[in-house]
């Protein structure tokens, strides 16, 4: 390349999916776009949203780890970008592992944005002590490539000095930095009634081991436009297939349950894009649960809520961005969202708010990253171009089997037996080349292996439908 020809940065981006990426229910669901849990996706996209500049291209990889794609990351890219969230936790042990075997075939930058470690409300790290090798290990690789690390709160931070790292910066999370150091919060209304339109989420744990489920069934009682928010990919799966497949279809007491009342009386929504999900919540009074992401998402759209804390990936969070709170393990056996309103005070979060932006901004430049409200439009092309896309709404309740929802999930389900029966033909022909044309007999047939991937939840939905 002419060294008078300037080229654009290119930056590889950790992240489900790219924010531009249009993905219709059924495929978001079958893909896992959103990496099990939603709330990846907010932070994901606002990654994407405050490094795209002029001079700058962002692009998802998607959430696997390819490990034989570093030399190709290598050729292409000019830094490695990976968001992250409770990623020092045991259950993700496997994916850090992973994770670092590519970061050590990188010659390339790597910038971790918000990592996070997960222990209890007391902040005691015990529990991740099996795992300090595996973080070290992390930690270093990314060392090596990066001028520091940015985690999201005070217990992760202190979590690594502890480990012996000083090249630790507190930056908090990039979604909360989507709309750069504008964040508008407010109360609309001098308190809630029982015309206040009020969002409430919650994890599975929250709901069936720490007393969410008694709040949230009181709050159905007493205000008749509360709506649940849930994020996993099981709770979107049993909306939308009612598929209890996944061992978080036991947890009967989820609104997300086909046997909920909330579920029944079409309460409860999933989103796959935070773009439908944030502006949906521009239409409500107040928001509160224990995810911190559903808060957060209710934040962005100028929305105030209450965080519910139930570890320190949420308190660590809550307490570095001002963000009203209360731990989970105290609240009273009849707390009433109104209490809530009433209490929190957005001023701290809305006073300081910019401090925290000109902290995360210098963190990016240490690192080498431009960003977009200081080197580009302040993300004005890329609220532009999503404005102008079409995304999926919120998944609803399948409570009715009617010809329009029926048609929509039989045609995906179509092209998914052709995409197998393609498969099959393909299997078929390398078994035949290989000699073991005897094995063929034994391939299950194409319509049994159809069945067993989306037969159970149709036949569920149309035995609900005939109820």
């Amino acid at each position: 390349m002419p060294s008078n020809v300037h080229r654009a940065k290119r930056i590889l981006l950790r992240s489900g999916k790219s924010p531009y990426d249009v993905v219709p229910v059924e495929e978001a669901l079958h893909r896992d776009v959103i990496a099990t849990n939603s709330g990846n996706l907010i932070f994901s996209d606002a990654a994407h949203k405050i490094l795209e500049t002029p001079d700058t291209k962002v692009v998802s990889n998607g959430i696997r780890t390819n490990l034989g794609a570093a030399e190709r990351i290598n050729e292409k890219y000019d830094a490695f970008v990976v968001p992250l969230a409770n990623a020092f936790r045991p259950s993700f042990e496997p994916q850090l592992k992973r994770l670092t075997r590519l970061i050590k075939q990188l010659r390339i930058p790597v910038v971790v944005l918000g990592v996070g470690a997960q222990a209890g409300l007391d902040y005691d790290p015990a529990r991740l002590k099996p795992m300090e090798p595996a973080v070290r290990d992390f930690v270093s690789a990314v060392l090596d490539r990066s001028a520091s690390i940015g985690v999201r709160g005070e217990f992760t931070e202190k979590y690594l000095r502890d480990l012996g790292y000083q090249d630790v910066e507190l930056i908090g999370c990039p979604s909360m930095f989507l709309y750069g150091k504008e964040l508008p919060v407010a109360k609309r209304a001098p308190a809630l009634t029982a015309e206040s339109r009020i969002a409430v989420n919650g994890s599975h744990n929250a709901v069936q081991k720490q007393g969410l489920a008694q709040v949230i069934d009181r709050a159905h009682a007493r205000y008749p436009y509360l709506r649940y928010i849930g994020q996993n990919l099981s709770d979107a799966r049993q909306l939308h297939w009612r598929d209890l497949s996944d061992p978080n279809g036991l947890v009967t007491e989820m609104p997300t349950h086909p046997g909920h009342p909330m579920y029944r009386e079409d309460k409860v929504r999933v989103y796959v894009d935070p773009v439908t999900w944030i502006d949906d919540l521009r239409e409500f009074d107040f928001s509160f649960g224990s995810r911190i992401h559903g808060n957060i998402a209710a934040l962005l759209a100028g929305t105030p809520a209450t965080v519910l804390c139930g570890d320190s990936r949420t308190l660590e969070l809550c307490r570095y961005f001002d963000i009203p709170h209360r731990r989970i393990d105290k609240l009273p056996e009849d707390l009433d969202p109104a209490s809530l309103y009433e209490e929190a005070d957005f001023g701290a979060l809305t006073g300081g708010h910019q401090e925290r932006f000109e902290r995360f901004t210098a963190f990016l430049d240490r690192n080498g990253l431009e960003n977009t409200f200081t080197h580009g439009d302040s993300g004005a092309a890329f609220d532009q171009r999503m404005r102008s896309l079409a995304f999926p709404a919120g998944i609803r309740p399948w409570n009715e089997a009617d010809v329009d929802s029926l048609t929509t999930r039989f045609g995906w389900l179509q092209s998914r037996i052709t995409e197998l029966s393609t498969d099959n033909d393909r299997l078929k022909r390398e078994l035949a080349r290989a000699g073991k044309a005897d094995a063929v007999a034994t391939t299950p047939s194409v319509y049994r292996r159809a069945r067993r991937a989306v037969g159970r939840p149709i036949r569920k939905a149309l035995q609900s439908g005939r109820q």
